[in-house]
């Protein structure tokens, strides 16, 4: 790891096709510049991503990354991690496909507690596809093919990852730079499964969750002396109406998966294949 990296360092030479005003530009920043604050730099990252709009991401950074498909982005992070740990593996996506056909991924992922970093860019709608309602939209909210609204309560994600015994749970907002660059940069210094749900605007397909009334309604958990270390304290600010930023909970105690395992060595640089009980690690994962 290098100590005089600069965030700029990950920017790639390929332009973000992101409408102009895209929430993903300021998560995708705060990214960057949290993983220069910790010590990382390209060589030994790996970013992961799925299908959407946050698909793109790891176009648009240098690093090592692979662009998979709708949903499948979290197995393939475990797999990298699982197979190198001195990796730095950061896998980002969208509420559509984190919280939708990769839900059962992102269930497994929190509850394995792998040492990797989860960004979900959360904009309430799939703004790729020209604006279908997402699962974390909101009950009344229309679309071209939803015109009554999707008439089902949205997906709480935080509620799902605390449910899964998550060890590190957070939310952001993309627009607040500083705050946003802060809680990504401690769900990558976290121990295990750092997960940081981003408010991420689509100015596009989506007039109802804007920047003005995020803006306007978010409330900082550090505004409120909340401690993150209890868990019944994190349970009621997560299943409250409110819309919290900050690290809603965190396990200081946590023991990631790798560690537990002894998934502590490069399986590359072993002359003789994986280790015995790889085998099984590798069904457990798929």
């Amino acid at each position: 790891m290098s100590s005089d990296v600069r965030f700029t360092d990950f920017k790639s030479d390929k332009q973000p096709t992101w409408c102009p005003g895209c929430g993903d530009f300021g998560t995708m920043n705060g990214m960057m510049k949290a993983l220069a604050n910790t010590g990382n730099d390209p060589d030994n990252t790996f970013i992961v991503a799925g299908i959407g709009c946050s698909g793109k991401i790891g176009t648009y950074m240098h690093s090592y990354a692979l662009h998979g498909v709708h949903g499948r982005a979290l197995p393939v992070g475990i797999g990298v991690k699982s197979a190198n740990p001195d990796l730095e593996v950061m896998v980002s996506g969208g509420d559509g496909d984190g919280y939708s056909i990769g839900a059962g991924h992102f269930v497994h992922a929190a509850r394995r507690n792998m040492d990797m970093t989860y960004v979900v860019m959360d904009n309430r709608i799939y703004g790729l596809t020209k604006g279908q309602f997402s699962p974390t939209s909101r009950e009344d909210f229309e679309t071209s093919t939803s015109p009554d609204g999707p008439k089902q309560s949205p997906v709480n994600p935080l509620a799902l990852a605390l449910a899964a015994d998550g060890t590190f749970i957070a939310q952001s907002f993309s627009s607040d730079a500083q705050r946003h660059e802060e809680i990504v940069q401690q769900a990558v210094e976290h121990d295990g499964f750092g997960f940081v749900n981003v408010y991420s605007p689509c100015v596009t397909f989506n007039d109802v969750d804007t920047y003005d009334y995020f803006r306007d309604t978010i409330v900082d958990v550090e505004d409120e002396d909340h401690d993150p270390t209890d868990r019944d304290a994190a349970r009621e600010k997560i299943t409250n109406d409110t819309e919290y930023q900050g690290v809603i909970y965190q396990d200081e105690d946590s023991v990631p998966y790798n560690e537990r395992h002894g998934l502590d060595s490069n399986m590359a640089d072993i002359p003789d294949g994986a280790p015995e009980d790889a085998t099984d690690l590798v069904r457990e994962f798929y």
